[in-house]
């Protein structure tokens, strides 16, 4: 089970002291949202604001690029330090071409799907990835509800890795707090990407200590 926070919901004004919050909560993870102001209706940041992260911390770098044109990032980003990527399955054509270059460049592979995609769109892909997020809110903003319509999509995908032999990730990202991540453990979840339910507690690591915690003790009960 890993527990990662999203950076988007920290202070940007002091990145490196955020990660270094993330560090000490425990986790070996940090999300980090890319997003271009065109495929979603927002602008964060871009590769330099993580290669000038990257020398202060050790964590994994979870990178997903909420963009229209990711192939003329991948490679920024792969030098800058991210150590996975995702792109996402609603730009059809070119998702193949973009795990692939992913792959390449010698990255961990990840594909993403939004609330109102067919889940069915990941399936041919499956074999090629290390991690399937599956968003829980529409993509854009941090803070907003989570959609249970979206809860089936995970035990879908937790069906097929389980049938296909595979091991690949399943991330969440959307509206994650204590009792969300907890239902989406229950559906198969290994992976939660939370933002404003950590950062906006007094004690980061207490949350995601919490966090983990509740979703381990959930997911162990589902397996037995």
């Amino acid at each position: 089970m890993v527990i990662a926070p999203s950076i988007l919901a920290g202070d940007f004004s002091k990145f490196a002291r955020e990660l270094k919050r993330v560090e000490k909560s425990g986790t070996d993870w940090v999300h980090l949202d890319v997003m271009d102001g065109h495929f979603v209706p927002n602008l964060t940041f871009g590769p330099q604001v993580v290669a000038n992260a990257r020398p202060h911390s050790d964590l994994f770098f979870d990178t997903h690029l909420m963009c229209s044109k990711p192939e003329i990032l991948l490679e920024p980003f792969a030098k800058a330090g991210s150590d996975l990527i995702t792109v996402h399955v609603e730009l059809e054509d070119q998702v193949a071409s973009l795990l692939w270059k992913i792959r390449s460049l010698e990255k961990q592979v990840g594909l993403a799907v939004n609330p109102p995609t067919a889940i069915e769109k990941v399936k041919p892909y499956l074999e090629k990835i290390d991690l399937l997020l599956v968003m829980t809110v529409n993509p854009g903003f941090g803070g907003q509800s989570f959609i249970e319509e979206c809860v089936p999509k995970i035990q879908q995908v937790y069906q097929w890795r389980e049938e296909l032999g595979l091991d690949f990730r399943i991330e969440v990202d959307g509206g994650v707090n204590q009792q969300t991540a907890a239902e989406c453990a229950r559906a198969g979840a290994d992976t939660f990407v939370a933002g404003s339910a950590l950062f906006g507690q007094r004690s980061l690591t207490r949350a995601v200590k919490k966090m983990h915690k509740t979703v381990t003790q959930v997911s162990e009960g589902y397996q037995k």
